[in-house]
C-alpha cells in the first residue's frame, strides 16, 4: 500500500477531528469515568489548579490544558469552569492569549518565566472550543479562538523549507537552527484549532510535521527524539544539543497523538510499537538513548503502557506487554494523566480500552 503523501495525511486528519467536534463528545465508560473522579481527588486542587506531584506540586500550562480537554470529555462543567478560573487568573500572559508555562507553590512571584508552552495552549485552545460546542457557549469558542490566533501568529516560523511549531515563543530560534519539540504536535488539539481558525498555515503546520516525524527517527529503533534542532539552510534534523538524545517522557506522546488523530500508519507510532514490544527487554524500559542505543534500567510507567495499549489496538497489533492495572494512589499526575488521554483517545476513535 502506498504511503499517504503528507498533504493528504494531513488534510484526512484535520477533517476527521472537525467530525469529532461536530459529533459534540463521546460517550464515557463507567471505569474511564471512576478515574476521571480519582483523578481530581488526587490531583485538582478546589480553586481549580492540576497538580504535578512528581514536580514539587507545580502546576503547568498542559496541565491545565489536559484537566480542561478531561472535563469537557466527561461533560463535567463543574471541573471545567474551575480549572479554566483558576488558568486565567494565573497563567493569561498580558501581552497575548498564551498562558506562561509553569506556576510554581513555592516560588514569589509564583511565576518566574512568563514564556508559554505551546503545547499547552493547543490543549486549552481545543478544550475551550469543545467546551463551546458542547454546552453552547460562545464565550468559550470566542476565548478558543483567540488562542488559535495567537498560537498561529507567534509560534509558527520557516526552517529549512518547512513551517514548524515553536515549542515556546522565546529560546528556541537560533541563528542557524530552530529547537523543535515533536511531542508538541498535539494533533487531536491541532485539528480543533484549523477548525476554529481556518487558515491555510493549519495545514501547512500539520504536513510539514509529519514530515518532520518522518525525518526526525534516530537510534536503533528509528524513535522521535524528545527535543529536536532543524537547520534553517537545509531540511537536516538531529537531536538538539541542551537536552539528552532520547525518546523519552515528552517523545512517548507522539504515538498517541498521531493515532489518536488516525495516523497510526505512522512510521513514528510503528517505531515506538516496536521498541515497547521487544522481546530482548523484560520489562519496557523508560527511555531509549538515541546516540548509543542503551535503555533506562527501569520501567515505563503505566501511562506507556496504556499509550502502547492504544496505538497496538489502532494497528490491529495484539500484545501482552500493555497489561496495566487500573489507576492507582502510588502513580503520579503525568503518568495518570497519559492514561486518560489514551483512553479519551480511545473513545474517539470508537474502541475502548
Amino acid at each position: 500500500m502506498p504511503i499517504l503523501i503528507p498533504r493528504r495525511a494531513a488534510i484526512g486528519f484535520l477533517a476527521a477531528g472537525a467530525a469529532a467536534i461536530r459529533r459534540g463528545g463521546t460517550a464515557v465508560a463507567a471505569e474511564e469515568a471512576r478515574d476521571w473522579v480519582a483523578f481530581k481527588s488526587r490531583f485538582l486542587l478546589p480553586e481549580g489548579r492540576v497538580v504535578d506531584n512528581a514536580n514539587g506540586n507545580q502546576s503547568h500550562s498542559e496541565g491545565q490544558g489536559w484537566g480542561l480537554s478531561l472535563a469537557e470529555h466527561h461533560d463535567d462543567r463543574a471541573a471545567f469552569d474551575r480549572i479554566l478560573a483558576w488558568t486565567r487568573r494565573n497563567l493569561r500572559r498580558e501581552t497575548d492569549h498564551l498562558h506562561a508555562w509553569r506556576w510554581r507553590p513555592d516560588r514569589q512571584p509564583a511565576i518566574s518565566d512568563s514564556n508559554n508552552a505551546t503545547d499547552g495552549d493547543l490543549f486549552i485552545a481545543s478544550a475551550l472550543l469543545r467546551g463551546g460546542r458542547r454546552w453552547s457557549d460562545r464565550a468559550l469558542t470566542e476565548e478558543g479562538t483567540a488562542i488559535a490566533r495567537d498560537v498561529l501568529r507567534l509560534l509558527v516560523r520557516r526552517a529549512g523549507g518547512r513551517l514548524v511549531l515553536l515549542p515556546g515563543a522565546h529560546g528556541f530560534e537560533h541563528r542557524g537552527h530552530m529547537v523543535v519539540n515533536p511531542s508538541y504536535y498535539s494533533y487531536p488539539a491541532i485539528a480543533s484549532v484549523a477548525e476554529a481558525v481556518p487558515d491555510p498555515a493549519w495545514l501547512r503546520v500539520a504536513s510539514d510535521g509529519l514530515r518532520l516525524l518522518r525525518a526526525a527517527r534516530f537510534g536503533r529503533w528509528g524513535l522521535s527524539p524528545d527535543w529536536v534542532s532543524v537547520s534553517r539552510a537545509d531540511r537536516s534534523l538531529v537531536p538538539a544539543e541542551g537536552w539528552p538524545a532520547r525518546f523519552s517522557y515528552d517523545a512517548v506522546r507522539v504515538p498517541l497523538w498521531l493515532g489518536w488523530a488516525g495516523l497510526s500508519d505512522e512510521a513514528a507510532v510503528e517505531a515506538p510499537l516496536r521498541f515497547w514490544s521487544d522481546p530482548a527487554f523484560p520489562q519496557i524500559p523508560a527511555w531509549a538513548d538515541l546516540t548509543t542505543d542503551n535503555v533506562a534500567p527501569y520501567a515505563a510507567g503505566a501511562g506507556v503502557l496504556q499509550i502502547g495499549r492504544f496505538v497496538s489496538q489502532q494497528r490491529g497489533f495484539r500484545t501482552d506487554r500493555f497489561q496495566l492495572d487500573v489507576i492507582s494512589q502510588n502513580r503520579d499526575y503525568y503518568d495518570v494523566a497519559l492514561s486518560l488521554l489514551a483512553r479519551m483517545a480511545a473513545a474517539e476513535r470508537g474502541t475502548s480500552l
